[in-house]
Formats: structure tokens, sequence, C-alpha cells
């Protein structure tokens, strides 16, 4: 099985390890200073008191990797329009592209059925590029749930978590997404294949539009976010907004707000992604956690105040901070584009 991981870093880097012991064919594309150390001393896993190091092909380049049977994209999601060319060489006719990415994935309207049946957002697809020449149609969904980090340039630290739910857009159980769960499995990761996929995409990102936001404006951690009455109070207001949207759409939460809120706080004291992306000066994935919501409650027409200020600041702190790479806010419901 011929797999490209495309954007190797701490993620990617997990998955790569995990996946290259179980013997699947694995190519890295990764860039800088990692990639270098990847290059000249392999990439190494540590997770616990283990350790353990593998030699896949590292390169910049796709190029020069040829046609796959899988390509995993784990770049942060405002950065896959930019190298969607690159990508090009990678895709043959059945190659499937794993979304393993934050928030709402560009393919989300594909076998969704109803008023938006083949839409594109132009939030997280501007333009609906990726609809088109990435394909809805070789995608297949993903979540991350573990915690990982890059100790070092070619070393991956794993902190916790090992799950990866996986899902057709259509619901089906196809011989496609169960191979490469069944490969997962065998790389000793969970990989549970879901029908309704999209429901745990929101159930994910539930949390990630409010405690993301508020964390790069307050920069609390979980623990407090979710503790303080303010911001606690705060994120349920957003939490309400984003769960009526979601549901007008046909999403089911297997959980409530309250048990969601209470989730997070367990974590502890943990930096948002989007905090540690604000505190090491790199872009914030606010368009696909964030604006992505607000989107999509224009179009269905419900209200979103609490998430509109919080968006609002997140985004002019951003963009003074020069850490904001995205497109402006939809205003329009007819910007919703139709591939």
């Amino acid at each position: 099985m011929k797999i490209c991981i495309y954007g190797a870093g701490a993620i990617g880097g997990y998955l790569g390890v995990q996946l290259a012991r179980a013997g699947a064919d694995v190519s890295l594309v990764a860039r800088g200073a990692h990639l270098a150390a990847m290059r000249e001393h392999g990439l190494t896993l540590l997770a616990g008191e283990e350790k353990h190091t593998v030699y896949p092909r590292c390169t910049d380049n796709a190029a020069e990797l040829g046609v796959q049977d899988y390509v995993i994209v784990t770049l942060k999601a405002h950065s896959i329009t930019g190298v969607i060319e690159k990508m090009q060489p990678l895709l043959g006719p059945h190659t499937r592209i794993v979304t393993a990415v934050n928030g709402i994935p560009y393919w989300y309207f594909h076998k969704h059925g109803g008023d938006y049946e083949n839409a594109t957002l132009e939030s997280i697809d501007p333009g609906g590029r990726q609809w088109r020449e990435l394909g809805a149609e070789r995608a297949i969904g993903c979540i991350v749930y573990p915690a990982t980090e890059i100790e070092a340039p070619g070393v991956i630290r794993h902190v916790y978590g090992n799950n990866f739910p996986l899902g057709e857009p259509s619901g089906e159980i196809s011989s496609d997404v169960q191979r490469l769960a069944d490969f997962f499995v065998a790389a000793g990761l969970k990989a549970p294949v879901l029908d309704r996929i999209r429901d745990e995409i929101w159930l994910k990102l539930w949390g990630n539009v409010c405690f993301n936001p508020i964390s790069a404006l307050t920069h609390a951690t979980l623990d407090v976010i979710c503790t303080d009455p303010s911001t606690r109070a705060l994120s349920r207001a957003i939490m309400v907004e984003t769960q009526a949207i979601a549901e007008t759409f046909g999403v089911k939460f297997r959980v409530d707000v309250e048990r969601r809120i209470e989730g997070a706080r367990k974590v502890g004291a943990h930096k948002t992604s989007m905090l540690q992306d604000l505190e090491r000066g790199r872009p914030m994935e606010i368009d696909p956690l964030v604006t992505v919501v607000q989107e999509m409650g224009r179009l269905t027409r419900i209200p979103t105040p609490a998430l509109d200020s919080v968006l609002a600041m997140v985004t002019q702190r951003a963009r003074v901070a020069g850490l904001y790479d995205g497109v402006s806010s939809p205003s329009d419901p007819r910007a919703l584009a139709v591939a």
C-alpha cells in the first residue's frame, strides 16, 4: 500500500512512523529543518518510554513520489489551497485523499443531499479549487484526536490518544475506507469507520469554534476557559449557536453542551492549537474553525451574535500580529458556490 503523508509535521509524523512500522510504503512531504533532519537521521517517535525510528522517503517535491493509493493531508487547513498543483503528481484514477485536518473539509457537501448538495464554502475553499482540482469524489473524512508535538527537527513526541475516526462522505462502508481502517488498526491506531462522519466532524469542531479563538484572545488554557464563569458562558453561547446551525444540516450531537465543555475542562492546562500558533508566530486556523461556521449560519439564516463578536476580535488580533492569511468573512449568503 502506497501512502503519502502531505504535511508531515507532528500528526503527520506520528502517522508516518506508525504506518511505516506496520509495513506501508510511506512517503512524507515536509519542508525546512524538519525535512533535513528526517533525510539525515530518519523520523523518530517518542511515546512514553518507547522510541522508534523509521526511514521513509522524505521530500519537498511530491513529483518525485509518483501516484499513491492514499494521500493523507495533515496540513493546516488554510494551507491546502496553496499546494493543490504540487499534489497533482500523487493523484491517479483510484487515489483517495484522506483529510486529516481540523474544521469543515472541502468535500463537506459531496454526497450530502438536500439543497446544498455539491456546494462549496468560500471560507475554506476559495473559488472551489480544492473541490475541482483535488476532487470531492476522492475524499475520505478523518478526524484527528491524538495530541503530538515536534520535540526537535525529525523527532515527534506523542502526548496522548490514537483515535482517527474515518468515513466516506456518502456514509457507505467502502472497500477503500475499510482497507485504510484495517491498516490503521494494524499500525496500533484506533480507526472506527463511521456511517455519519459529519457528526464526528462537528463534535470536534464544537469545541474548536469557541475554545480556540477565546484562548487566542485571553491566552488562557482550557481549564481556565471552562472554569471562569465569563469565558465558560461565552463558550456555551457560541456552542449553542453552532449546534443550531449544524442541526439544520442534519447533524446529530451525541453529547450535550455542558458535557462537551466539561470534557474540555478535564483536559487540564492545555493550550489550544490557535494559541500555540499565536505564540509561535504562525498563521492561525481562523477560517476553517470559526469563519466557516459563520458562513454556514448565514446560509441557514441563523443569527450568530456571540460567534460574530469573537470572530471579529480574533481576526483583528491575527491581522495586527501578521498571522492572518485567510479570506474575508463571507457576508452574502449567495457566496455559496455550486460546483
